[in-house]
Parts: C-alpha cells; sequence; structure tokens
C-alpha cells in the first residue's frame, strides 16, 4: 500500500434548514395560530481516529469532505431532519493544521479521538418562535445559517515507542525483521527503506513496544537533503531512540564521526529530540571488521558518556540485551508522562469556536 502522511483537504459542512411560516388549519380549530418548525441543523464534517489506518492515501483521491444540509422546517410545528455528518476516520497521530495560518488545531494521538473540522450550519427558527401579544400571526422566519468551511492539511506522525536512527546501509531494516513482525525491504544500496514501517517488540506476556524504522539519514537532512524532514518528523512522538553505526570499508563509514552527525541533524531538526533517551549500537556484529573496529572506537565513545552496545541482527547477538534496556526506558518514560498528566483519561480534540 502507497504511504501517504500529508495532505491538503477542504472540510465544507451542510447549511442548516430554513424556519417555516405556516399556520394551524385544522377543523374546529379557528384561529390555530403560527405553526412553522425550525430547519435542522447542518451536518459536521468530522474527523475520527481508526487504529486500523495507517496512511492517509484515501484522502488524496477524496479533496473535499461535506456534510449534508438540513431540512426546512415544515407546517404543524414540524421540525426539519438535522444534516447528516460526514465522518472521516485518519490514522492515530494525524496532526490537523488550518492551511492558511498553519495553526495546529487538533493533535488526534489517541485511539478514541475525535474533531470536529468544520460545524454544520443552525438551522433557522420558524414563526412559532416569534408570535407575540401583539402579534399573533408573524410571517416571518429565520433562514438557516450556511456551514462552515475550512482549508485543512493533515500530516501522520506514525506513534511509535522507539525511534531507530542511523546511516544508510546500517542494518536498520534487517534489525527490525530480527526483532518483531515487520518486513522492509532489505538490500545491500543505500535507501532501500523509503516509508516509516512500525514493529511490535514483544519481549514477553507483559512487556512490549512499538519500533519505528525510518528511512535513512545523510548530513543535511534537517535542511532537506536525502528524504530530509519529511520522516525525521516521525520519530518526534518517540520515548527512545536507538541509534546503529557500524564500519563499511566500501563506504568509508567512521562510527564515532557518523554518531556525531546524527546528533547534530536531530539538535537542527528539534533540540527536544536530540535530548531523547538513546541508546547506542554498532550493527552487523558477525563480520570480523566490525568486531576489530567495535574495540578501537567503544573507548571513544566512553570518553563521551555513552555505552555502545555491539549486536548482529543476523546471529542475533546482542540483540536481546539492547531490547530489554529499551523496553526499561520506554516504560520509565511512560511511568514519567502519566504523571506528568492531571487525570488519566482519554482527552478529545476539541471544535472550532461555535461547533
Amino acid at each position: 500500500m502507497k504511504f501517504v502522511d500529508s495532505v491538503e483537504i477542504r472540510a465544507i459542512a451542510g447549511s442548516g434548514g430554513n424556519g417555516a411560516v405556516a399556520f394551524l388549519r385544522e377543523k374546529f380549530v379557528p384561529f390555530g395560530g403560527p405553526s412553522g418548525g425550525d430547519g435542522g441543523k447542518g451536518g459536521d464534517v468530522v474527523l475520527e481516529t481508526d487504529p486500523g489506518k495507517s496512511s492517509l492515501l484515501d484522502l488524496t483521491h477524496e479533496k473535499v469532505l461535506r456534510g449534508t444540509a438540513g431540512e426546512n422546517g415544515q407546517g404543524k410545528d414540524c421540525y426539519g431532519r438535522a444534516g447528516k455528518p460526514y465522518v472521516c476516520r485518519v490514522p492515530v497521530g494525524t496532526q490537523v493544521f488550518d492551511a492558511l495560518t498553519g495553526e495546529l488545531v487538533a493533535d488526534l494521538s489517541r485511539d478514541d479521538a475525535r474533531f470536529v473540522a468544520a460545524a454544520g450550519g443552525r438551522g433557522g427558527r420558524g414563526n412559532i418562535h416569534f408570535a407575540t401579544a401583539t402579534d399573533r400571526a408573524p410571517r416571518r422566519a429565520e433562514p438557516g445559517q450556511p456551514g462552515q468551511e475550512r482549508a485543512l492539511r493533515l500530516e501522520l506522525k506514525v506513534m511509535a515507542d522507539v525511534g531507530l536512527l542511523g546511516f544508510p546501509n546500517v542494518g536498520k531494516s534487517t534489525f527490525i525483521r530480527a526483532c518483531s513482525g515487520a518486513r522492509p525491504k532489505v538490500a545491500d544500496y543505500p535507501f532501500t527503506t523509503l516509508i516509516p514501517h512500525l514493529g511490535v517488540v514483544r519481549l514477553d506476556d507483559e512487556r512490549s513496544f512499538v519500533l519505528a524504522d525510518i528511512p535513512g539519514l545523510i548530513p543535511g537532512a534537517a535542511d532537506g537533503a536525502g528524504l530530509g524532514v519529511r520522516f525525521l518528523k516521525h520519530v518526534e512522538r518517540t520515548r527512545a531512540l536507538l541509534h546503529l553505526v557500524t564500519v563499511d570499508p566500501g563506504e568509508d563509514r567512521d562510527p564515532v564521526a557518523d554518531h556525531a552527525r546524527l546528533m547534530r541533524e536531530l539538535r537542527r531538526f528539534d533540540p527536544a529530540l536530540a535530548k531523547r533517551p538513546q541508546i547506542v549500537a554498532m550493527s552487523k556484529g558477525d563480520l570480523p571488521d566490525v568486531q576489530e573496529a567495535y574495540r578501537r572506537v567503544k573507548p571513544l565513545f566512553a570518553k563521551k558518556k555513552i555505552r555502545l552496545r555491539l549486536l548482529s541482527a543476523a546471529t542475533h547477538e546482542g540483540v536481546a540485551a539492547v531490547l530489554a534496556d529499551l523496553a526499561k526506558l520506554v516504560e520509565k518514560e511512560r511511568a514519567l508522562q502519566k504523571r506528568a498528566r492531571p487525570a488519566d483519561r482519554p482527552s478529545r480534540a476539541r471544535g472550532p469556536k461555535g461547533a
């Protein structure tokens, strides 16, 4: 399935129905008086999260979302039926921006999040509301109000606990295949991964976390080089990071320099992201060249107060220990975030003013 993480849409809510001007005409009821009912409210345009969705692909084919109009009021005090809302399901982690101002108006980061993107117009009042002691037969009613219309930009940031980072060909895809059910493409050329991949890492019946593999970074990624910030944003929500470094004689890779470049790109993109708890590991640990380089660069990382791990996704050596340490970081961050929330209940995104 094609991965789409950004799309622009127009949300057009339904207009309210018009109020009716009518008078009661029944046998044995002389001078029945006004009986025009109210118009129905227009249908809202609503965005709801769906845990089963992982892309905004559906919205590339349907750029305009419309709620239906409310029915007009009728005689005999009959009110018009409200318009049917348009409910659009989006992936968890979708952010909603005003396309004109760039303002973030909703962050749908929970499974049950709901946001009224455009509010339906109010129905007009019928003439039953305008009868007074001096005007017992009012011949006026209100028209329905138009529905709200908004230009919005939706951006998806995947929901994962751990972000997997590294330069191209360091073995990120092989690692996520080795520890989860994700099956990204693996090949011996750069940028094999072109879209983020999510994998559930299950250590036992009680401990699990979601791991996100994003396309490989290169120097200048924060400025748009390579696949740039388009995919860096997908690790903004993570609780911890796993940096993979390695040596490759063909590409003249330097693990220490690579890690420094990677941290520089993270700081340029988002300083808070660079301060996220992290683990640094050297991949492809089954290769003799990597083992020799590991012994050489481990003290250099230690000088930076970084404990360098060695792992091999091919033989699974060292993988379990790294996953266990990642699980501890995730559990610690979950506990901190839970204590920081004033109330442990799902929050719902609010709709626009007047909704």
